[in-house]
């Protein structure tokens, strides 16, 4: 599995070293990307740092996206909603979509 680290613009960056991925995952603030709660439920939109797209299981790499960002809704009447992006942005899109649904 892939693993990546982001860059001072949220950019994901390629990480073939164990311990520097290590290192730099130790430290949750960075790869918070949005965190909200409302009522009974929580919003939460991070980067996970291992690419969750599992097309390159299947040998499609035609149009190939790493999967590094997920929003999940834990509590309340959407709990374990989940929506997984290939960038910052679209996962800041994404939460907001998941704040719009609680």
């Amino acid at each position: 599995m892939n693993k990546y680290i982001l860059d001072k613009d949220h950019n994901p960056v390629a990480c073939n070293d164990t311990d520097e991925w290590g290192s730099w995952f130790q430290d949750a603030s960075h790869r918070i990307v949005a965190q909200h709660t409302k009522g009974k439920a929580r919003v939460s939109t991070i980067f996970l740092g291992l690419d969750h797209n599992y097309e390159l299981f299947k040998g499609s790499m035609k149009n190939y996206q790493p999967i590094l960002f997920e929003t999940m809704i834990f509590g309340g009447e959407h709990d374990e909603y989940q929506e997984r992006y290939a960038t910052w942005d679209e996962a800041v899109a994404g939460h907001a979509k998941a704040l719009e649904m609680i």
